[in-house]
């Protein structure tokens, strides 16, 4: 029986241990798409407690604890008032959490930042929790220190497009001894959501940002050009869209402008225009970010805040939403198509919270390949939410060789909140590995461990930088 955590976690061959401890684990980290809070890292913030830091904004263990039959009072009404609370009913839960991978990286991170070996029990909850706010103020646990512990090189944040990034500039000009990257990435999820709640209001508040005013659907566009731009000069290079599924509308420029006019006077919008509305958007913004030779993302395939009573509570972003049907192939292929047509496509990187998903995502981006002089210019995104565990990861990557070129992905990324996430690159790694290295044994890929212990590098690393042109 193997050591739980032991030097061959995950990994099952002598071929993918050597491609981890040779190859994958000397990499730096890119993690190019992410929620952290910039401010945190300008500001380098340090934790009151392992409960703050660990618990404080992580809804993927408030799930658990939810299905665990713990009270919401206990998880996020407790946070502030008793955080040892919740640290112990985190620790009931993770003791019945076999399987999830919250149990993988919960024991990971207890590793990796407070060399902590020991099984958490609602028993020595205690100890274990003073133990962690000990270590908690040492010098190299501030959210610097734990980026640099990292070896993370370059954070994308996810910025909207009205934000002055503050805090990114102040980033740039602190401390000498902090080299990581932090750069903005566009997300303009509020202007193309025309039919919801606040499009008035926040038309008002990007005409400030980009100190124009908006009364038109072609002054929409150019305030987003200005943001771009504005974006570039910070070091962005990459934009994210979330759409519930894909879309694909036509109308012209007099049908857009009188839509835009009714969804600034707040009438009711139908689903339809909307999506022309979001079409338009999306057409333009792909011709701006292949001019800057910027990453576009999307990620589809989520049914959000499924819970009234809870997001009334609780608001956005706290744990209660879902894997969305599979549909918009062709929708998908339309707009692709029309981006290629119009302005050219820019690199891409596409995500379905479905993982039905990925054979039809991988299969149509191979059909815009043609003369792209980038490799796998429209990539399949990393496993995500609720498929980043280890048969997910699996599919992603074994989804991506049987009809791409693997070699060619870009990796991992951590899609979180939390500064301890970075060891979900290494959880990764390992699986990657591990199923290469099975390929390796079985006969199915030659035993040339430099090329391919080179491939894993790229994987790792390499691809992504390259991919979105980072500076490092």
């Amino acid at each position: 029986m193997k050591n739980f955590l032991g030097g061959d976690f995950l990994l099952g061959t002598g071929s993918a241990s050597e491609l981890y401890n040779a190859h994958a684990a000397k990499m730096p980290v890119i993690d190019y798409h992410c929620h952290i809070d910039p401010r945190d890292i300008a500001e380098d913030k340090r934790y009151a407690s392992i409960t703050e830091l660990w618990l404080g904004g992580d809804h993927y263990k408030w799930r658990a604890m939810r299905c665990n039959g713990i009270a919401e009072r206990e998880i996020t009404g407790a946070l502030q008032s008793d955080p040892f609370l919740v640290f112990r009913r985190w620790a009931e839960t993770l003791c019945r959490a076999v399987g999830n991978p919250l149990y993988h990286w919960s024991y990971l991170e207890l590793r990796r930042y407070f060399g902590i070996d020991d099984i958490l029990t609602p028993q020595n909850a205690r100890d274990i929790y003073e133990r962690c706010n000990a270590r908690l103020r040492d010098a190299d646990m501030s959210v610097q220190g734990i980026i640099r512990r990292s070896n993370v090189k370059v954070i994308c944040t996810t910025d909207d497009p009205a934000s002055d990034l503050r805090w990114h500039r102040v980033i740039a000009e602190g401390a000498k001894d902090f080299d990581t990257a932090v750069l903005p990435a566009f997300r303009p999820d509020k202007a193309l959501n025309i039919d919801q709640p606040g499009f008035s209001q926040y038309m008002e508040l990007l005409s400030e940002a980009a100190g124009m005013e908006i009364k038109s659907f072609a002054d929409l566009k150019t305030a987003l050009r200005a943001r771009v731009d504005y974006f570039h000069a910070f070091g962005g290079r990459a934009s994210d869209h979330a759409i519930d599924c894909p879309l694909y509308a036509e109308a012209d420029e007099a049908e857009l402008e009188a839509i835009f006019k009714r969804g600034v006077t707040g009438e009711r919008m139908d689903k339809t225009d909307a999506d022309k509305h979001r079409t338009a958007l999306l057409l333009f913004l792909a011709g701006l970010y292949r001019e800057r030779g910027w990453v576009m993302q999307i990620h589809f395939g989520c049914i959000r805040n499924n819970s009234a009573e809870s997001f009334a509570l609780l608001g956005p972003d706290t744990g209660f939403d879902c894997v969305g049907n599979s549909r918009g192939a062709r929708e998908l292929v339309s707009l692709l198509d029309a981006m290629e047509r119009r302005d050219g496509l820019p690199k891409m990187v596409l995500y379905s919270l479905n993982p039905c998903d990925n054979e039809i995502i991988m299969s149509i981006a191979v059909s815009f390949e043609r003369d792209a002089g980038v490799p796998a210019r429209i990539q399949l995104g990393s496993a995500w939410w609720f498929n980043d565990h280890k048969i997910g990861m699996e599919k992603q990557l074994t989804d991506f060789a049987n009809l791409g070129v693997l070699g060619n992905f870009i990796g991992m990324l951590t899609d979180s909140r939390s500064f301890l996430s970075y060891t979900r690159h290494e959880y990764f790694r390992r699986i990657l590995c591990n199923l290469i290295g099975g390929w390796m044994e079985n006969g199915e890929l030659p035993a040339d461990m430099d090329s391919i212990g080179a491939l894993v590098e790229d994987i790792c690393y390499n691809n992504a930088v390259s991919f979105f042109g980072f500076d490092v």
